[in-house]
């Protein structure tokens, strides 16, 4: 009986770790490329801009956001008097108090939210832009008791392409390519482009020219998009790939949180 006993409790090991290892979850993915090889530098007002604003009469500009609940107002500088503002400057103000941010660029339709409950406004600045590129640097400004704006966190995209490049990765069976969280399957898609020469045999999927953000809602959202390359042509294409979306959050230290990602499929099928 003893011989029996071990001899079947071997044997129900064994189909253990068979099932166990024909039910394993874990999806041998590929890791994404960056196109962001490092941080972007901050951006600096020209010095014939700063020295129209050292002698400044008049601004010229227009209003990017208005919270009339809050007295907060966000505006995007285009003249100095008669001098341009080629592209930089924004002035904040909260009630009858300006201050002024020179150094942001403002061109590219920025959009601006202030959340009253915790206190922050969020600003988009373009910081890269061209045919197939969208990238944003956002701003988290703050108050202080004598309603002077400051910036309390300068997000930058490569440190964004950074913490993407841990979590996303990807497979390719075919002409279908699988975008991956960790294990978790966030869209499956088909490959139309039949005139590039195919996928790169090294590295066909890149992040890091489409990073973006939704401030729709009470907190921003990161909007991202891959991109494919071909073994024809050094551009990457976007035509099949969607939207990818998720919440984000920035804690006292400025540490960078991106929650779920999802699909945001707007494009045409």
């Amino acid at each position: 009986m003893k011989k029996i006993s071990f001899v079947t409790s071997v044997l129900f090991l064994a189909i253990s770790l068979m099932v166990a290892s024909c039910n394993s979850t874990t999806i041998d993915t590929k890791p994404m490329a960056g196109t962001l090889d490092s941080p972007l530098q901050s951006d600096s007002i020209p010095a014939n801009v700063q020295k129209a604003m050292d002698n400044a009469l008049k601004l010229h500009y227009h209003e990017v956001m208005s919270d009339t609940a809050a007295n907060i107002a966000v505006f995007s500088i285009d003249e100095i008097d008669q001098t341009p503002s080629e592209g930089f400057g924004f002035v904040v103000t909260k009630g009858t108090v300006s201050t002024n941010f020179l150094n942001i660029i403002n061109t590219r339709q920025p959009q601006a939210k202030y959340n009253a409950k915790t206190g922050d406004l969020w600003l988009t600045s373009c910081a890269m832009s061209g045919t197939g590129v969208n990238v944003e640097k956002l701003y988290q400004i703050r108050f202080q008791e004598d309603g002077k704006a400051y910036i309390k966190t300068e997000l930058n995209p490569y440190a964004v392409q950074q913490e993407l490049l841990k979590r996303i990765g990807y497979t390719v069976d075919g002409e279908n390519v699988t975008i991956y969280d960790g294990d978790k399957v966030l869209k499956t898609i088909t490959n139309t482009i039949t005139d590039m020469g195919g996928f790169d045999d090294e590295c066909p999927m890149w992040i890091g020219e489409q990073l973006y953000y939704d401030l729709s809602g009470d907190e921003p959202k990161l909007v991202f998009v891959p991109g494919v390359k071909f073994t024809t042509g050094l551009a990457l294409l976007y035509d099949d790939m969607p939207d990818f979306s998720a919440p984000i959050s920035i804690d006292k230290s400025g540490n960078l949180t991106i929650h779920e990602i999802t699909v945001v499929d707007n494009k045409a099928e």
